[in-house]
């Protein structure tokens, strides 16, 4: 039985992050995550999705993340969680909210489906920002899960700000051509189909 498994970086985003990074607006910011998702997909490495940790004044890049579901074999291995991991890596803790540290935003290709909305919860960060919407992605067939209508509320009434459609054009072009290319489309299904 493994005791332990590991997400890597894709060899060309490691080249891409390897000097420090910031990226001062929201449009920046945003433009840099959605260029990520459409790289993923352009060099076969994963989905068309893409997130990214700042440092919310300066706009400082903490880490990144591809989804790496298929390239990986794990379920878990969303953009978001990606992201989150490593950034909580990076800080030696599991809150990037913690008394002391910056305040941290998730900047996402798309908005966080079930499980990644669950982690933007536990991981301490203030402010969601996303391109996509979750309809956008169950248009081309992927499950977001049991996402509650009202997500935005909800992460709102916890103190995390969100930020939606910003650039959302963009990431729905990816979106939509990784769909037209044939890319996989994991979990979509529901139980009992």
């Amino acid at each position: 039985m493994p005791d332990r498994f590991e997400i890597v970086l894709p060899d060309w985003l490691r080249e891409r992050v390897a000097e420090p990074i910031s990226l001062a607006t929201q449009d920046e910011r945003m433009r840099f995550v959605v260029g990520l998702s459409a790289a993923n997909v352009a060099h076969g490495t994963g989905g068309p999705f893409a997130a990214a940790v700042f440092e919310s004044d300066g706009g400082r890049l903490v880490s990144v993340g591809v989804n790496e579901v298929a390239s990986a074999g794990n379920s878990i291995a969303h953009a978001e969680m990606v992201a989150i991991a490593l950034a909580e890596a990076a800080g030696g803790g599991y809150d990037l909210g913690a008394s002391g540290e910056p305040a941290h935003e998730l900047v996402a290709s798309t908005e966080p489906c079930t499980m990644c909305l669950g982690a933007v919860v536990w991981s301490g960060v203030w402010r969601v920002v996303c391109a996509a919407r979750d309809e956008d992605a169950r248009h081309i067939g992927f499950d977001e899960g049991p996402k509650p209508a009202d997500w935005v509320a909800a992460l709102e009434a916890r103190g995390i700000a969100v930020v939606r459609d910003v650039l959302r054009p963009d990431a729905v072009e990816v979106l939509e051509a990784y769909a037209s290319a044939g890319g996989p489309i994991y979990n979509a299904r529901q139980r009992g189909e």
